[in-house]
């Protein structure tokens, strides 16, 4: 069964899918909750890995899992025949929110090309491309299963304010479309390219990119928002890792809570006067400390350009753009 809605004007075709509705109403989430008895098991396929041994562990030079028990994502430390043959069974859609805004439209080909031969191989992915100028969205062929989606926004005179306002945008879109179209969604830069595959390993219910720039700080070095009066802040003495904003998402649901709460703060230091440190990053990371990833993706997922790769950093799955920021920011 198949349910269509009307084409919405400021998106590149109508958006059809399988019916899936996602309550964005916590309260009703617990009242409704219902166990199916009669749901049939799914088998995977006879399949041939190396064993593993409980007393060999894959990895013994980086952390393999938080301290509240959420696993950090390395090279080395999962087999993606195994989790591609789990999830083509569950046959779920993958929203990809990214903005091109002003002179970021040069990045758009590089990030699509890439997305499309490393991004969810295999898997269905709706991108999702917020721009002001339309018309320089290239003509690309993407695979059968990835979607390309570009919708029409606004630009602002400085770009921290496109930066910050991406959160109510996403938040809007799950509201209106998201909710009926994709089972998970991820934001990620234009400015990245990826270099590597990028697989189901990242999918789960709430999803954080430990930041290359800053995985060996201690928490008092990282570069928080730590003024009391913003709402981004957090008290010294206090902080897990330090996530970029780069690449964050989760379930549908979870990811419509974590943009309406950054949203809300961004809202309020602006009516308070403030611009916290780092922008939404700084309200991502107040977020994410009291709100605590299910899955932490390693510096992996995105390492910057500027940064030397160190040993424990076996591969480079996603990199910023070289770039003058100035430049592109002016």
């Amino acid at each position: 069964m198949l349910f269509c809605f009307p084409s919405i004007s400021h998106i590149s075709q109508p958006s059809c899918q399988p019916v899936r509705q996602v309550d964005l109403d916590e309260t009703s989430l617990v009242i409704s909750r219902q166990t199916d008895l009669n749901e049939t098991f799914s088998v995977l396929p006879r399949m041939s890995y190396p064993q593993p041994f409980v007393d060999k562990p894959q990895r013994t030079d980086v952390l393999l899992m938080s301290p509240w028990l959420a696993p950090i994502m390395w090279e080395g430390t999962f087999n993606r025949d195994i989790l591609n043959a789990q999830y083509r069974q569950k046959n779920f859609v993958v929203g990809v929110a990214t903005f091109a805004v002003k002179k970021y439209v040069r990045f758009i080909e590089g990030f699509l090309g890439s997305a499309n031969k490393f991004f969810l191989s295999g898997h269905r992915v709706n991108f999702y491309l917020f721009t002001d100028q339309p018309e320089k969205v290239p003509s690309m062929k993407l695979a059968p299963e990835k979607k390309l989606f570009t919708i029409t926004v606004q630009s602002y005179s400085r770009w921290q304010d496109i930066s910050m306002n991406r959160m109510d945008i996403i938040s809007n879109h799950i509201r209106t479309h998201w909710r009926y179209e994709v089972d998970y969604l991820y934001s990620m830069d234009i400015d990245v390219q990826m270099f590597e595959h990028i697989g189901v390993e990242i999918i789960d219910t709430l999803v954080g990119t430990i930041s290359s720039w800053q995985y060996t700080k201690p928490r008092d070095s990282n570069s928080y928002e730590r003024r009391p009066e913003s709402r981004a802040a957090i008290p010294s003495g206090e902080g897990d890792f330090y996530y970029a904003a780069s690449f964050y998402g989760g379930s549908v649901s979870e990811v419509y809570k974590l943009t309406t709460a950054c949203f809300k703060g961004v809202t309020e230091d602006r009516a308070n006067g403030i611009e916290a440190k780092w922008h939404e990053e700084s309200h991502l990371n107040k977020y994410l400390l009291y709100h605590k990833p299910t899955r932490l993706l390693s510096p992996e997922y995105y390492w910057d350009e500027e940064l030397p790769r160190p040993q424990i950093i076996r591969v480079k799955r996603l990199s910023s753009v070289r770039k003058d920021l100035k430049e592109v920011r002016s």
